[in-house]
C-alpha cells in the first residue's frame, strides 16, 4: 500500500511541476494577467477537470508560482551571503551587502518574466495571500541580517531621520527590524525599493542608450546602497 501511494505522490510531483512549468512559459509568452487554467490544460493535453485537482484556480496556480520565484530569489540572496562569509572569516558587511545585491539582480537577469511576476506591475483581478509573505521576505531579511551583525559588531553610521518620520520608523522597527536603530531601518526600506527600481530599469530598458557598463554601475549603486544605511566602509 505505501509503494501504491509513493507512486501516487511522485506522479502528483511530477504533474504539479509540469503545470507549473507550462503556466512560466505562458507568462514568458503573453503575461500573467492572460494565464488560464484552461489554457494550460489545452497546452498539456489534459482535461481541465483533472488540473482543476492540481490547482483549483488561477490566483492558487499564480500563488504558486509566485512562492517559487520569491523562495529562488531568496536562495540566491542567502546563498550569496553565505559564500561572502565562507570566503573570509568575518567578511565585512558592505561585501556580504554587495554580494547579495549582485546575486538579485543576476537572478532577475536569468529569470526575467518571474521577476516581473513578483517586483513588476500587479496582475489585475489578483491579491496575494499571507502565503506569499514569508518567501517575499527573504531576501529582504538578508539584509536586515547583515546590518544587524554590523551593528552588533563594527557599528553603523546613522543616516539622517526627519522627526516628522520617526514614529513610522519606530513602528516599521517593531514590526520586521527589531534591535535596529530606527534611523537604519527606514534607510533600509528606501535601500530596497532603490535595489528593486535599479533591477528594473535595466531589466525593462529604462537604461537603454543611458548606462553601458551595467555590471560595473550596478556595483557602485550597491555601494551606495549600503553607504546610505550605515554600514562601514571596512
Amino acid at each position: 500500500m505505501s509503494t501504491v501511494r509513493g507512486a501516487r505522490e511522485r506522479a502528483r510531483i511530477e504533474v504539479t511541476a509540469a503545470i507549473k512549468d507550462e503556466a512560466r512559459r505562458m507568462l514568458a509568452a503573453e503575461g500573467a494577467a492572460k494565464l488560464s487554467l484552461r489554457a494550460v490544460a489545452r497546452e498539456l493535453g489534459m482535461v481541465s477537470s483533472a488540473l482543476y485537482r492540481y490547482f483549483p484556480s488561477r490566483d492558487e496556480l499564480l500563488t504558486a508560482l509566485i512562492v517559487d520565484a520569491y523562495d529562488s530569489v531568496g536562495a540566491a540572496a542567502e546563498e550569496a551571503d553565505a559564500r561572502a562569509r565562507a570566503r573570509a572569516a568575518g567578511a565585512a558587511p558592505r561585501e556580504r551587502w554587495t554580494a547579495v545585491c549582485e546575486a538579485v539582480r543576476a537572478w532577475a537577469l536569468d529569470h526575467p518574466h518571474e521577476y516581473s511576476l513578483i517586483y513588476g506591475s500587479p496582475v489585475p483581478g489578483y491579491s496575494a495571500p499571507m502565503d506569499t509573505v514569508a518567501p517575499a521576505s527573504r531576501v529582504a531579511n538578508t539584509f536586515i541580517a547583515i546590518v544587524r551583525a554590523a551593528h552588533a559588531g563594527r557599528g553603523l553610521a546613522l543616516p539622517p531621520l526627519p522627526a516628522a518620520l520617526r514614529p513610522e520608523a519606530v513602528r516599521m522597527t517593531a514590526d520586521f527590524a527589531e534591535g535596529l536603530p530606527p534611523e537604519v531601518t527606514a534607510a533600509l526600506v528606501a535601500a530596497w525599493a532603490q535595489l528593486v527600481g535599479l533591477i528594473s530599469f535595466e531589466l525593462f530598458g529604462q537604461f537603454n542608450r543611458v548606462v553601458e557598463d551595467r555590471a560595473t554601475f550596478f556595483t557602485h549603486a550597491a555601494g551606495q546602497l549600503a553607504h546610505g544605511v550605515g554600514l562601514p566602509a571596512v
